[in-house]
C-alpha cells in the first residue's frame, strides 16, 4: 500500500509542478496566484512522500518539516488567491495581512521546534511489517492547524459569500471552488482526527488544486455561457429566430413569438411567415442586412433585419438565426431631423440650402426641359412688423408659403431663402402670369382680427445656361425684381441681356476700381459756385474716371454702382483727400475760397466720417470753413439722432454744413427744422419737372424766403439759362451752380477762371 501511494504522490507532485509551470506563463491576472498555490501544494505532498518511502528517523523528520511548512505556504497562496479571484475590495485587505502574519509565525516556530521541541516529534510504529515514524503533535503543532485552518475557513468565507452575492449566471465558477475547497478540507481533517500512517488527504488537497487551476486557467463555463446568451437572447428587445441546416425555426424568443403570433407548436410556420412579410428575408446570400418598412403614411412601420449563419468551434455551419428588430422610433426621430435640417422653422417650405440642392437635381435630371427660376419677396414686409408686430409678420410668411403650396403642381421645387424672400424652380409657362400678377397686386392676408394688403414682386430668370451655380440663376432673378422693386403696377419682371451687361459692367468696374484709385486714374473736378453778382466764390468737388480701355466715363456710369456695393466710400475718401489737397494749394484771391465734398449715406456705414475728415483737415492744414460739408436728404432717413450728433460736431468745429438736392426727394419741414444746416441747396429739376410751373415758382420763392428766415444760405444748382439765373436773384436765392455758369471742370481749368466774372 505504501508503494502504491508512493507512486500516487509522485504523479500528483509531478502534475501540481507542471500546472504551476502553465499557470506562471499564462496571460491571465490570475495566472500568478494560481502558480503559487500550485508550487505551495508541491512541498506537502513531498513531505508526504518522504515519510511514505523513509525508514529513518531523521528522513521522517525532515518529512514533517516539509510537510508543515509546505501547508503554511499553501495557506498563504490559497488566502492570496481568494482575494484575488474573488477581487475583495482594498478595505478587508487587513484580514489578509493578519492572516499573513499567522502563518509567518507559524514558520518561525517551525524553525525553534529542534532547539525546543514545541511544535512535534516523531515515534516509530510498524505498518505492513516495516517501520513507519508517525507524527507526535505538541502546542506548535495546535497552533499550526489554528492557523492553517484559519485561513481555509477564511477562503471558505469568502467563496461562499462571493457565489450568493454574484448574478445566478455568474455564480457557478465560484460555488464549485467552493464546494471543492469545502471537501478537501473535510478530507484533510478527517485524517488528522483518525492519525493513519498514511495522510492520504493529500490527494484531496491536491485534486482541489487541479481543479482551481483548471477552472481559473482551462476552463471555459460553457454551460454559464449558453445561460448567459440564452437569457440574452430571450429578453433582446427584438425578434429573434434560430434555423438549422435544413431552414426549419428551431427556437424563437418571446418577441418573435408575439411579432408573428406564433405557438410553440407551429414554429415550423415561421419561415413562411417571414417571407410574407419581408422580401429580403428570401435573399439567397448567407448573411446580410437590411431595413424594410411595412405599411404607410402615419401607420408604417420600420424594421431592421439581420440574418447571420452559426458556427462550431471548427467553423462548420451548423444553422443560422434570423433577427428583426422594430426601428420605427429611432427611424421617425431621424426622419424628423433631416426634415428640421431641410426645411424652413417658420413655413416648413425648404431652406435655402435645400432648394439649390433640389433643383441642381431637378435641372441636371431632366436636361430636355426647360425650367424658370423665381425669386419673389413682399413689398415693405418691414413694416408689417413694425406696425403690426412680428406675430403678424410670422403669419404673412406662413400665409404666403400656404398659398404657394395650394397654386403650385407637383412640377414645381420652392423654399423660403430668407426674411421675407422666396424662390421657384418651375418648368417654362407652367405658371400663369396674369393670373399671377392679379395675385401679387390684390393679396389679402388676415390673422383674424387684422387684415393687411401686401404686394408682392417676382423677377424671373429663364434657364439657358443650366450648368452655373444655382445661387447664380437666383442672382438673376433677384436683379430682374429689383428692377421693379418701386413700382406697383408692374409685379413680375424677366430677366435679359440688358441687365446681364450691367451686372458684367459692375464686375468688371469694380473690380479695377482699387487700380484705378492707385494710378489716379479718377481725377477730381470742380463744378465752379458763384455769387449773386457771378463772381466765383467756391466749388463742389466732383469725380470723372478716365478709364485707359473704356475712355473717359460720366458718373452716371459707375457712381451708381458704388453707390449699390459700398465702394463709395473709397472714391468718397479719394475726392476728400484731393480736395483737401487742393485747397492746402490755393494762396492769394483763391486762399478764401471753399470746396464742397459730398459724403454718401454708406460713407457713415462704412467709417467714421467726422474723423476721417477732421484728419484730412488736420494733416493738409486747411481751415475747416473752406471744406464744407454736403450732405443729402437720404442720408438723414436712417439713424437719424446719430446723423443728427455728427453734423452738430462738424459745425461745432467750424464745418459749413449743406444740405443737398433740396426738393428733388422726401423733403421734410419737421425734419428740416431740427438738422443743423448752415446751406439749403435746391435742385432746379424742381421746376422742370413740374408741369405747372407757375405753381413750382410760388413754391420756390417761399422756400428760398424760409430758408433765409431760418438763417440759411441758399444755393440753387443746375441753373442753366440766364432767365432762370435772374429769376432766382430776384427771389433772394444767395449761391448758384449750373452749365448757365461753368460745367465741371479739371482743378487746372478751374484756376484759370476762378478770377472771372462768367455771369
Amino acid at each position: 500500500m505504501r508503494d502504491v501511494f508512493s507512486i500516487v504522490f509522485i504523479f500528483l507532485a509531478v502534475l501540481l509542478a507542471i500546472c504551476g509551470i502553465i499557470a506562471l506563463r499564462s496571460n491571465k491576472s490570475i495566472g500568478k496566484s494560481v502558480a503559487n498555490l500550485s508550487f505551495a501544494t508541491f512541498l506537502p505532498v513531498i513531505g508526504n512522500l518522504i515519510l511514505l518511502v523513509s525508514e529513518s528517523e531523521t528522513l521522517s523528520i525532515i518529512g514533517c518539516y516539509t510537510y508543515f511548512v509546505g501547508m503554511t505556504l499553501m495557506a498563504l497562496t490559497l488566502i492570496n488567491f481568494s482575494f484575488t479571484y474573488c477581487d475583495i475590495d482594498w478595505k478587508y485587505h487587513w484580514v489578509q495581512r493578519i492572516i499573513y502574519a499567522a502563518l509567518a509565525i507559524d514558520v518561525i516556530q517551525f524553525a525553534f521546534n529542534p532547539i525546543f521541541g514545541q511544535a512535534f516529534s516523531v515515534e516509530p510504529i510498524t505498518v505492513e511489517n516495516a517501520i513507519y515514524y508517525r507524527l507526535v503533535p505538541y502546542i506548535g503543532q495546535i497552533y499550526h492547524r489554528m492557523a492553517v485552518y484559519t485561513a481555509l475557513f477564511i477562503s471558505l468565507a469568502i467563496f461562499f459569500v462571493k457565489s450568493i452575492r454574484v448574478p445566478r449566471i455568474y455564480a457557478e465558477k465560484y460555488y464549485v471552488i467552493f464546494l471543492t475547497m469545502l471537501l478537501a478540507g473535510a478530507w484533510q481533517t478527517y485524517a488528522i482526527s483518525s492519525r493513519s500512517p498514511i495522510n492520504h488527504s493529500m490527494i484531496g488537497l491536491s485534486v482541489f488544486v487541479f481543479l482551481l487551476f483548471y477552472f481559473s486557467i482551462i476552463y471555459r463555463s460553457f454551460q454559464l455561457l449558453d445561460r448567459m446568451l440564452a437569457n440574452i437572447a430571450a429578453n433582446m428587445s427584438e425578434s429573434l429566430f434560430f434555423f438549422d441546416m435544413n431552414d426549419r425555426c428551431i427556437w424563437a424568443n418571446s418577441y418573435g413569438m408575439k411579432f408573428l403570433q406564433l405557438s410553440p407548436k407551429r414554429m415550423d410556420l415561421a419561415p413562411l411567415m417571414l417571407a410574407n412579410l419581408f422580401d429580403d428575408f428570401l435573399d439567397p446570400e448567407p448573411e446580410w442586412k437590411s431595413k424594410q418598412v411595412l405599411g404607410t403614411g402615419i401607420d408604417a412601420k420600420y424594421y431592421s433585419l439581420e440574418k447571420r449563419i452559426l458556427k462550431d468551434l471548427k467553423g462548420n455551419q451548423v444553422g443560422s438565426f434570423f433577427s428583426v428588430k422594430d426601428i420605427t422610433k429611432d427611424e421617425l426621430h431621424h426622419l424628423q431631423e433631416i426634415y428640421n435640417a431641410t426645411h424652413d422653422k417658420l413655413t416648413g417650405l425648404f431652406t435655402k440650402e435645400t432648394l439649390f440642392k433640389k433643383i441642381r437635381d431637378l435641372v441636371d435630371e431632366r436636361k430636355n426641359t426647360q425650367y424658370w427660376i423665381a425669386y419673389f419677396d413682399i413689398k415693405d414686409f418691414k413694416i408689417v412688423n413694425d406696425i403690426f408686430g412680428n406675430a403678424m409678420g410670422d403669419s404673412v410668411l406662413r400665409n404666403v408659403a400656404q398659398w404657394l403650396r395650394e397654386n403650385s403642381t407637383k412640377e414645381w421645387v420652392y423654399g423660403r431663402l430668407g426674411g421675407d424672400d422666396f424662390g421657384i424652380c418651375f418648368p417654362a409657362g407652367d405658371a400663369n402670369l396674369k393670373q399671377l400678377e392679379r395675385k401679387f397686386s390684390r393679396h389679402v392676408i388676415s390673422n383674424g382680427s387684422i387684415e393687411h394688403r401686401i404686394l408682392m414682386h417676382m423677377g424671373i430668370y429663364k434657364i439657358t445656361e443650366r450648368d452655373i451655380d444655382i445661387a447664380i440663376m437666383f442672382d438673376r432673378a433677384q436683379l430682374a425684381l429689383t428692377s421693379i422693386k418701386n413700382e406697383y403696377n408692374k409685379h413680375i419682371a424677366f430677366y435679359d441681356d440688358d441687365m446681364r451687361d450691367q451686372v458684367l459692367w459692375d464686375q468688371m468696374i469694380s473690380a479695377q476700381l482699387e487700380k484705378a484709385l492707385e494710378e489716379k486714374q479718377l481725377q477730381p473736378y470742380l463744378q465752379p459756385i458763384v455769387d449773386n453778382n457771378g463772381i466765383i466764390i467756391g466749388a463742389e468737388a466732383l469725380i470723372r474716371w478716365d478709364h485707359p480701355r473704356e475712355g473717359f466715363l460720366q458718373p452716371d456710369t459707375f457712381i451708381p454702382t458704388f453707390e449699390k456695393n459700398g465702394m463709395i466710400a473709397d472714391i468718397d475718401k479719394y475726392v476728400w483727400r484731393a480736395a483737401c489737397e487742393i485747397l492746402s494749394t490755393w494762396t492769394g484771391e483763391k486762399s478764401h475760397m471753399f470746396i464742397s465734398i459730398n459724403i454718401s449715406p454708406k460713407d457713415f456705414l462704412f467709417m467714421d466720417v467726422f474723423a476721417e475728415i477732421c484728419s484730412l483737415i488736420e494733416e493738409f492744414k486747411v481751415d475747416p470753413s473752406r471744406l464744407r460739408i454736403e450732405i443729402t436728404e437720404t442720408s438723414m432717413m436712417t439713424d437719424i439722432e446719430s446723423r443728427m450728433s455728427i453734423l452738430n460736431k462738424f459745425r461745432e468745429s467750424g464745418f459749413i454744413v449743406e444740405m443737398d438736392d433740396f426738393g428733388s426727394g422726401y423733403s421734410s419741414l419737421n425734419q428740416l427744422k431740427d438738422m443743423p444746416l448752415d446751406v439749403l441747396k435746391i435742385d432746379m429739376k424742381f421746376l422742370s419737372s413740374s408741369k405747372n410751373s407757375r405753381k413750382a415758382e410760388i413754391i420756390l420763392r417761399n422756400v428760398l424766403k424760409l430758408s433765409g428766415d431760418l438763417g440759411l444760405s441758399s444755393l440753387t444748382e443746375g441753373v442753366e439759362t440766364e432767365a432762370q439765373y435772374n429769376m432766382l436773384n430776384k427771389m433772394g436765392c444767395n449761391l448758384f451752380q449750373g452749365y448757365y455758369f461753368a460745367k465741371p471742370m479739371t482743378v487746372g481749368e478751374f484756376e484759370k477762371v476762378c478770377d472771372t466774372k462768367v455771369a
